[in-house]
């Protein structure tokens, strides 16, 4: 490995509700991702990456080294805003607190020049944008998600239909009007152009960080109809031959044990077996799947723009590129989610088109659902919003040169690992205690590299402790061990050992509840450090507003 005596650039890439197989690397034989894969084979791919089970808690942990429920996201802000239960508690602001010092914030004043474009979804307020958390150069979306077209449909008040995803930009530390973006618009292909702009002009004596999350293959399902014609009648033998198909591509690359048993496909909400769907129920679901691999395939293109970017212009080597997914794959039809309402479904159903020949198109608003979710995730429990394998698990990959070159590491690593392993690389200090005139907390994550370099065989001991919660769902992790507690009419504690059961399958809280109470034990200690709101079942249940989790076994 080379001496890190210059300080490298950093790319880090995001992909939003990419399932754990999607990518060649991992698994997939029917999307072709060759730039992500050529990645993998040069550096290193994470089999045992874990973050939050949603979006925004996970990059809170990407941008401060810590815990979500200390950096400001203990739920989502739109959980947080229908929940008073939340409302003023220290670590459920919503947003990116200022009891952390941001990535960003580290890196600039470390002589970094900085850049994102993409989503952020840590904060709307001044104070809170990307500009205002460490990043000179941006072009960001503000929420979740949005139009990957920017179509933007209003209601008569002037308001945005999808109230759940409003179309609110930022350029640097101004707010600027969707309507003003250029067209033809796509979010993966124009996230791609402004940051090839913001490399093309920075300053070639600094070094950079350039953060680009995509928006993609996040709902709506959108994708231009050329790429999309290249899956037809792909996925028409539907979800579970596609979740055989993805074991063993998992199975033959190393990522998962050959023997693994994997989750049974669970049933969820007005999911169905494939066999009982009628004729165009079937044509119309692997009509969603044909357009979100078609998503995946563009955003592998698009991260292929940047990476001959750097080769182009000297900087491959000295770059140092991480990329995952934010969690699991997204399961809920969120075009019928029961929280958002009778009228928000009436209102899907007036101003967008959902017909079979029109799913994809700026004017749909459609997602994949339980059942090819799951074929995404497998051999994992579940998907996105379940603090199951399915949900935190996520493909990962690094990199750079000497660092576990063409390996498959199957050592348990965090998204609160990548800020303290950008600032070892970097040779700067976390400012703990204190930032700018704050108090700030320590970081969570460890660095990745000594691991990385091979002077360790592990990031985390066997002995670490990793907490999980989200929707009121909670988990506790220590080695192979992990406890769950996912809210029911009959709750209790599950117990697993994911070294030889990474599928979650086989509860082994009666077979030894020693190490159940232990685990329990320290699910307290978590609970009391991080600060987490506890939750009654009933809270529990109405959190998110899936709505699957009584009657749902799983």
């Amino acid at each position: 490995m080379p001496a890190l005596t210059a300080k490298p650039n950093f790319l880090i890439i995001v992909a939003d509700d990419l399932g754990f197989s999607d990518l060649g690397c991992f698994g997939s034989a029917d999307i072709p991702t060759p730039n992500l894969d050529a990645l993998a084979n040069e550096g290193c791919r994470l089999a045992a990456f874990h973050t939050a089970s949603a979006c925004s808690p996970t990059r809170s942990m990407l941008m401060s080294g810590t815990d979500n429920h200390l950096a400001g996201l203990g739920q989502m802000a739109e959980t947080i805003g229908r929940n008073k239960v939340f409302q003023g508690r220290p670590g459920y602001e919503g947003m990116l607190n200022t009891r952390v010092a941001a990535l960003g914030e580290v890196l600039r004043d470390a002589g970094y020049d900085t850049f994102m474009s993409g989503k952020w979804h840590l904060g709307m307020t001044e104070d809170s944008l990307p500009h205002a958390r460490g990043f000179d150069r941006v072009f960001s979306l503000l929420p979740g998600g949005g139009n990957h077209y920017g179509y933007e449909p209003v209601l008569d008040d002037g308001s945005p239909v999808v109230k759940i995803l409003p179309p609110i930009y930022v350029e640097n530390g101004d707010f600027i009007d969707h309507r003003t973006l250029p067209k033809p618009f796509y979010s993966t292909t124009y996230f791609t152009e402004r940051m090839l702009g913001y490399l093309e002009t920075r300053d070639a004596d600094k070094p950079f960080l350039a953060y680009l999350p995509y928006t993609a293959p996040h709902w709506p399902l959108q994708a231009p109809p050329e790429v999309v014609a290249k899956y037809k009648g792909r996925y028409d033998a539907g979800p579970e031959v596609l979740r055989d198909e993805r074991l063993a591509g998992l199975k033959q690359r190393g990522i998962v044990e050959p023997n693994v048993t994997a989750h049974p496909l669970c049933s969820v909400g007005d999911s169905r077996p494939w066999a009982k769907m009628s004729d165009v129920e079937r044509q119309e679901s692997a009509r969603r799947m044909e357009v979100y691999a078609a998503m995946i395939e563009i955003m592998d293109a698009e991260i292929g723009r940047v990476i001959a970017w750097l080769k182009e212009n000297d900087q491959y080597d000295n770059t140092f590129i991480f990329f995952s997914s934010d969690n699991g794959a997204e399961g809920s039809y969120m075009e019928a989610l029961p929280v958002l309402g009778d009228d928000f479904q009436a209102n899907i159903r007036k101003y967008f088109d959902n017909s079979l020949d029109n799913i994809g198109r700026a004017n749909s608003f459609t997602s994949i659902g339980a059942s090819w979710a799951q074929a995404a995730t497998a051999p994992n429990r579940m998907y996105k919003a379940w603090i199951t394998e399915g949900g935190i698990r996520c493909p990962a990959i690094i990199r750079y040169p000497g660092f576990r070159n063409g390996s498959v590491s199957q050592a348990f690593t965090t998204v609160m690992d990548i800020m303290p392993s950008l600032l070892e690389m970097a040779g700067v200090s976390h400012p703990a205690p204190s930032y700018r005139d704050r108090k700030v907390l320590p970081m969570r994550g460890k660095s990745w590299v000594d691991y990385l370099s091979g002077r360790t065989d592990y990031v985390h001991s066997e002995n670490a402790v990793h907490g999980w919660e989200l929707f009121g769902q909670s988990a506790i992790r220590q080695g192979p061990w992990k406890a769950v507690w996912i809210p029911s009419d009959d709750a209790k504690w599950s117990l697993y050992n994911l070294s030889s059961d990474a599928g979650e399958t086989q509860d082994l809280a009666e077979q030894e509840p020693e190490r159940l109470v232990e685990m329990i034990r320290l699910w307290r200690d978590y609970e009391a450090e991080t600060g987490i709101v506890r939750l009654d079942p009933d809270q529990a249940f109405a959190l998110r507003g899936y709505g699957f989790y009584r009657g749902t076994k799983v």
